[in-house]
């Protein structure tokens, strides 16, 4: 069976950045399992993926506006320490919630100074050309009560 759109796939995979670094990877944990088509997989990989079938392996080079996106140096902000309420220490690298135009958006600190923090909405991969080594594990057709919930049910996924 090939991989299309409201297919369930697994793969293993390993992400790497052009330097090298692994970013991610599935080797020594149970496969990927995500439901082809739905928007749950970067483009970039899931377009790659498209027509593949349990067996093959792949290696794929996706760039920024295919995977996270650019970085948008608007989306760096700075705050006041007494904007993150109930923080007693902030530190470079934590992560918060935040409320922004597009809904809920995680937000890393990248910079204190005194009282002023400097905040990230970027993906921490924006703006990264991100390397797959892919290899299709399996591939089968999705349940009704799986496409209509949008997610994969059983082993590997969500059960109800």
């Amino acid at each position: 069976m090939q991989i299309a759109k409201h297919r369930v796939v697994s793969i293993e995979y390993t992400l790497t950045d052009d330097e090298g670094t692994v970013l991610d990877t599935s080797r020594g944990r149970e496969p990927l399992v995500y439901l082809h088509g739905v928007g749950q997989m970067i483009p970039g990989l899931e377009t790659a993926l498209t027509d593949k079938a349990a067996g093959d392996a792949l290696e794929v080079r996706v760039a920024p506006a295919d995977a996270y996106g650019e970085r948008d140096d608007g989306l760096v902000q700075k705050a006041s320490r007494d904007q993150l309420k109930g923080v007693d220490e902030i530190e470079v690298g934590m992560q918060f919630q935040a409320q922004g135009p597009q809904g809920r958006q995680i937000v890393t600190v990248v910079a204190v100074e005194g009282d002023e923090i400097t905040l990230d909405a970027n993906h921490p991969l924006a703006g990264v050309p991100l390397n797959f080594a892919v290899e299709v594990v399996g591939v089968r057709a999705a349940t009704a009560q799986e496409l209509q919930h949008g997610h994969i049910h059983g082993p590997h996924g969500h059960d109800h």
